[in-house]
């Protein structure tokens, strides 16, 4: 299996905008992923993945959920006036139309289904498909919040018909409840759909009574539907992560699904309007790894929501970043879930206790009046969006530069490195001529005149000193005395008092 990343973007799905004064539909403007994009651009992120081509959905694939008759509805627009277009956008919630929206929104499922065919046929690990208009909330007859065709619901019964899938995750992280991919999957049992979602006891949008916990599907699909409303503001990393180990991870795992469509909404990130939660952006990096584990590591990431430029395009790098397998950053705040989260989790387990063999014994009590029952949801004061910028700014600087590199390989000046993984740092010897010879202080100074060895030693120095600096994860030096630099090292560790660690060496004959 190939280890590459998959991106797929294309310029043109911008090419369609809101017309007319809607406070509600506003939001969802063509920046969010072009602006995505070029923030891929300016990390060199976009550069390391496969870019996959964007091509057409078919109608046949179109009508693999949705009707035939709101198919013809979408088709229409394209030759619609202004009032027409708003007329048409009325008869459904949070919805709007332009003459290229169709158009667009056959490209975003189209890329969708490419990454789908990409990561299947084993021609990538994973990807993420950047695209506009989004999907988890369109159902089969209607459009609804922004979305026109279900992009993750025709993929998913995209790959069960052309790939034989039996059992495929989808888990949604939009702070909206994706209902299009509930109604959709609701009664099916090779589907796992989660879902959290900005709840608060049914008063936020699309305020509906089957986006509670106690939703859990339909018939055979009984237990396959997991809803984790949030409901209060202000969600942090420590919510997001305890969400994942103690009710998604568990019954995930037990599922063992062949692919894992992610319904990566921004919008439960810092600084959105629409979420107001405070979720990170390397948050996303760890939701994001700790999905690589399941379905054998077969991902594809399509975009949903986001309505904060800055905090999506950095949410959607540090996705990317995961995805391409860089190392991860280290989570900031405290690593402890607010109770009104352990509520819902707790809620959660206990309704899908029945029906996992992971949940078997658990022994969690549902909780009948939650600690925010009755209470007011009235949203806090937004920050404006020079403030989360600003914060932002420093936040990616602070965690970025705390990441260590994945592989470090020191080198003497000027060696060819053409040779070396794109993700391989290439540094020189940086240990002092005086580190140098204290360090060999117990052997022959003699050994001191031979520059080949010097070299050497200043390269195991270099590299130790990297590590326990937190500076990269492991390191390879190359010497031309494996004895000697070996007892340097060993030697060296010892004064650093270093508790546990491994040191291999491999020798070349020769060498």
């Amino acid at each position: 299996m190939t280890s590459s990343t998959a991106l797929v973007y294309d310029e043109e799905m911008t090419s369609y905008k809101l017309l007319w004064e809607n406070t509600e539909c506003s939001i969802e403007v063509p920046e969010r992923i072009s602006v995505s994009y070029k923030r891929l651009q300016d990390y060199g992120l976009a550069e390391r993945c496969v870019q996959l081509p964007v091509r057409e959905a078919t109608e046949e694939e179109i009508m693999l959920i949705h009707s035939p008759e709101y198919l013809e509805v979408v088709k229409s627009t394209q030759t619609m006036d202004v009032e027409e277009l708003r007329k048409t956008s009325e008869k459904y919630i949070a919805a709007f139309f332009h003459p290229n929206s169709y158009r667009c929104a056959k490209l975003s499922l189209g890329g969708t289904l490419q990454l789908v065919d990409a990561v299947m046929s084993g021609k990538v690990r994973n990807g993420l498909a950047l695209i506009r208009p989004p999907g988890h909330h369109s159902q089969p007859s209607e459009s609804n919040g922004f979305c026109v065709f279900n992009n993750v619901a025709v993929a998913a019964k995209y790959a069960k018909n052309k790939y034989n899938l039996q059992r495929i995750l989808i888990v949604d992280w939009d702070i909206h409840h994706g209902q299009g991919i509930q109604y959709i999957f609701e009664d099916d049992p090779s589907v796992l759909y989660f879902s959290w979602h900005r709840y608060e006891h049914g008063l936020y949008w699309p305020n509906l009574r089957e986006s509670d916990y106690d939703f859990i599907g339909k018939g055979k699909g009984t237990g396959y539907n997991i809803n984790l409303p949030w409901n209060k503001i202000g969600m942090s990393n420590s919510d997001y992560i305890a969400a994942f180990f103690h009710v998604l991870l568990p019954l995930a795992f037990e599922f063992n699904p062949e692919l894992v469509l992610v319904s990566a909404g921004f919008d439960s990130g810092f600084g959105d309007p629409e979420g107001q939660m405070r979720a990170t952006p390397e948050c996303f990096s760890h939701l994001t790894h700790l999905l690589m584990h399941v379905g054998h590591g077969k991902l594809c990431a399509v975009l949903e929501g986001g309505y904060h430029l800055r905090s999506l395009s950095e949410s959607v790098s540090m996705t990317v970043r995961t995805l391409l397998g860089d190392p991860l950053p280290r989570l900031s705040g405290e690593m402890v879930p607010c109770f009104s989260a352990l509520e819902s989790i707790q809620n959660a387990r206990h309704v899908h206790a029945p029906y996992w063999k992971c949940l078997l014994h658990d022994e969690t009590r549902l909780i009948q009046e939650p600690s925010t029952k009755g209470l007011s949801t009235a949203s806090r004061p937004h920050m404006d969006s020079s403030t989360i910028d600003e914060f932002l700014e420093n936040h990616m600087k602070k965690i970025l530069y705390a990441i260590p590199q994945s592989t470090t390989c020191i080198l003497p000046p000027k060696a060819d490195t053409s040779g070396l993984a794109i993700n391989v740092q290439v540094e020189e010897s940086t240990a002092a001529s005086e580190q140098v010879k204290a360090a060999v202080s117990v052997f022959s100074q003699e050994d001191l005149v031979n520059e080949s060895l010097l070299e050497s030693l200043t390269k195991t120095l270099t590299a130790i000193d990297k590590i326990t600096n937190r500076q990269t994860k492991n390191c390879i030096a190359l010497s031309s005395n494996s004895s000697l630099s070996t007892q340097v090292a060993l030697q060296h560790v010892t004064r650093l008092s270093l508790k546990r660690g491994v040191m291999c060496w491999y020798w070349r004959h020769g060498s």
